[in-house]
């Protein structure tokens, strides 16, 4: 009996998994091809729900408004559109210099935007023009223009409600025309500027008791 050259037995052991390589290349060409487009829909879908539950959310959490008179002005202009807050006083309590978004008490399909002057148990005056929280002068660098001095007002906050007055004094419906704002009617506190861009930015709100002189 001859014997098996070695170089026979290693060309053939080559030869044979050289055939059978492009079998298992295909299958596995195959079964890559075969569940691609099932996995893009995956992707797709898993985005498209996760879209849907992040819009959700943020609605939750924030009301997108657009501010439609300038008794705001200088603070906010006709026509910007602002985030707020609908949680922040469910986590804190307001401040005096906030600027909330509330539903009109005389009519509650109405949305207003007005800044926080006097909190529950405040006692609001307008003096000579100038706004008086509990005896003291209440400094207001944000205003377009004071009171004329023979403006006067006295105002008890009562238990739940708050105070409120528009940046544009002059040209404003607020609580010195019709009264109080009570905080369930208070949808949250406007926290940013998003349109237009060139005015994108944190609005400016919650002047510090400090504030008052």
């Amino acid at each position: 009996m001859q014997p098996i050259e070695p170089s026979t037995l290693t060309n053939d052991a080559t030869q044979r998994i050289s055939l059978r390589s492009p079998a298992l290349q295909a299958e596995q060409t195959i079964s890559e091809n075969s569940s691609s487009p099932w996995t893009a829909i995956k992707e797709i879908l898993e985005t498209l729900i996760l879209a849907v539950l992040l819009y959700f959310v943020i609605d939750a959490i924030f009301a997108r408004v657009q501010v439609e008179q300038f008794s705001m002005e200088p603070t906010l202009f006709q026509k910007e559109r602002l985030l707020v807050n609908k949680l922040a006083y469910k986590l804190a309590p307001p401040e005096r210099g906030d600027i909330v978004v509330f539903h009109y008490p005389n009519n509650p399909s109405e949305d207003y935007i007005k800044r926080i002057v006097g909190l529950s148990g405040d006692t609001v005056q307008i003096i000579k023009g100038d706004v008086v929280v509990n005896g003291q002068v209440f400094a207001e660098p944000y205003i377009a223009e004071r009171y004329p001095p023979d403006t006067l007002g006295s105002w008890q906050v009562p238990n739940d409600s708050i105070f409120v007055l528009g940046d544009n004094r002059m040209h404003s419906s607020d609580s010195q025309e019709w009264g109080f704002v009570p905080m369930g009617n208070v949808v949250g506190k406007a926290m940013l500027v998003y349109w237009p861009l060139e005015r994108i930015g944190p609005v400016a709100g919650g002047y510090p008791i400090s504030m008052i002189r």
